[in-house]
């Protein structure tokens, strides 16, 4: 069994850092770290052919935030509920379409406010009409140093997959040392069976540090 690879620091790289599955990045929210980040959650529609030229179809999409605490979902930030109950996180409102460029859902995560007991945070997306991520391309998470508009890392969804679902990434504090308050993300892009967040629930524990 291999170890898991060494978090890498958080510099503020330029370019932003191209996240694999299963790399990892220190957040360091500590002195002069970081205090609140935007993930920004993007797709396209695949193009097909048809009688009057390539046509993309409309893809609903629903990027969601599930807090965790002790192996048990704590809250959510979702389309249903765009503010977590504790106000540490906001969902800036649903994408019932996937045009356009750049992000097309976002969540914005403070860091500093969230509760002690709150351990792991992770994204998800979920297609809400049943469209498999084979139907969809260009997915992909990037996280955003809000404080300074500073993106410092991106993944990229490496193919079309068969699931309806797809838990991208999570962030999780560090319980090593008492009281610590940094965060690590880890890029994932494994597939789950879900339409939306209540039937993806019982599918997240696994996903957890």
């Amino acid at each position: 069994m291999t170890s898991p690879p060494t978090p890498q620091a958080h510099r503020s790289p330029e370019p932003p850092l191209r996240l694999v599955k299963g790399q990892r990045l220190s957040l360091n929210t500590g002195d002069a770290g970081l205090t609140s980040i935007m993930m920004g959650l993007g797709w396209d529609p695949v193009r097909r052919e048809g009688h009057f030229g390539d046509r993309a179809p409309d893809i609903d999409l629903d990027a969601s935030a599930v807090l965790f605490a002790d192996g048990q979902i704590a809250d959510i930030a979702y389309y249903g509920q765009l503010i977590s109950k504790d106000g540490s996180v906001r969902h800036q409102g649903d994408n019932l379409t996937g045009a356009g460029d750049g992000d097309d859902e976002v969540l914005i995560v403070e860091l500093s406010r969230i509760p002690v007991h709150v351990t792991t945070i992770l994204f998800i997306v979920t297609s809400y009409q049943g469209q498999t991520f084979e139907q969809i391309d260009n997915t992909f998470c990037r996280l955003v140093d809000q404080s300074t508009g500073t993106e410092l890392a991106r993944y990229t969804l490496a193919g079309g997959m068969p699931y309806t679902g797809v838990v991208m990434a999570r962030v999780w504090r560090d319980q090593t040392t008492p009281g610590a308050s940094d965060w690590t993300l880890e890029a994932l892009g494994d597939g789950i069976s879900a339409r939306h967040p209540g039937e993806a629930a019982p599918q997240l524990l696994r996903f957890l540090p």
